[in-house]
């Protein structure tokens, strides 16, 4: 077993790489959770095919590949998004028109086309299940629909915008309140891009803007800027119209959770405003938060 082990440890294969990385993460302490986990998803709105089986496949032998170098335990969950909404009718199935009248609804509430299961989402799941069993892989098979009728996602974050377009807001609990909880900087915005000095396609695409976005945006990435920020640092901002100004929220965090600093200032100018408020919070210690965060 050590050989196997020093072999497996001195790969140069994918999954070696992939898995060395996650042993060096644990190196000082294993999970809290007391096992390593790993998963794949799985969107039902179709019959599963290679690319399905090959992100399995794939996770698969990292899973493997981990346990050559690590004696943490872990488990391997293929995750079935099935209360999403079926977007278009495949091409591959039966019952065409009748699937149409479905269009939008959860998975698990599509008629099955095949008529064998309660739903085209169930149908689909069970394909995908006795594809994985035929090949013997190790996996724990998990449903977006049961996980939600069993409580498990009673205290899940999910994008209001999304839940409205469902056509499910009477189901929010709570919305939380961006002032309270600070998205990361632009959250929300489409952004469009063009060359710089492009003065035709800048023309073309003007009608599209959004002068108050692009005022709110402005000034949250010049919060970032300021700052340093970037994807990897706990930092968020965001700016509310406040007639002809703008108040801009923001806040920065230790990478840990244990210190964070929040900060609010109203401006006209978008660029300014962003600057003004990160000059607030370094001078309340956001410096040193931002240089712990970035070493994490």
């Amino acid at each position: 077993m050590d050989e196997t082990r020093d072999a497996a440890l001195e790969a140069r294969a994918w999954p070696f790489e992939e898995a060395r990385r996650l042993v060096r993460r644990y190196e000082k302490a294993p999970p809290v959770k007391g096992h390593v986990l790993f998963e794949t998803g799985y969107g039902p709105s179709g019959l599963p095919h290679i690319g399905t089986f090959g992100e399995v496949a794939r996770t698969t032998m990292v899973r493997r590949a981990f346990e050559t170098m690590s004696d943490i335990p872990t488990r391997l969950i293929c995750f079935s998004d099935d209360m999403d909404g079926l977007r278009k009718v495949p091409g591959n199935v039966p019952m065409q028109d009748e699937l149409r009248a479905d269009l939008n609804l959860p998975l698990t509430r599509v008629r099955d086309p095949f008529g064998t299961h309660a739903s085209f989402g169930a149908h689909n799941n069970a394909r995908l299940r006795s594809f994985l069993d035929a090949f013997g892989f190790d996996y724990e098979f998990a449903s977006a629909t049961e996980y939600y009728r069993e409580g498990r996602f009673d205290a899940i974050l999910l994008a209001m915008a999304g839940l409205t377009r469902l056509g499910r807001q009477d189901e929010v609990t709570e919305a939380l309140d961006p002032r309270a909880f600070v998205p990361a900087p632009g959250q929300g915005a489409i952004a469009l891009e063009c060359r710089d000095g492009d003065a035709s396609v800048r023309a073309a695409v003007a009608p599209l803007d959004h002068p108050q976005t692009a005022r709110a945006v402005a000034a949250e990435r010049a919060f970032l800027a300021a700052l340093g920020g970037g994807c990897n640092v706990p930092l968020g901002a965001h700016a509310f119209a406040a007639g002809h100004d703008l108040e801009l929220v923001g806040f920065v965090a230790a990478a840990d959770g244990s210190a964070f600093l929040r900060g609010e200032v109203r401006g006209g100018e978008p660029s300014e405003t962003g600057r003004r408020l990160a000059a607030q919070l370094v001078d309340k210690g956001a410096t040193a938060l931002l240089a712990g965060a970035a070493g994490a």
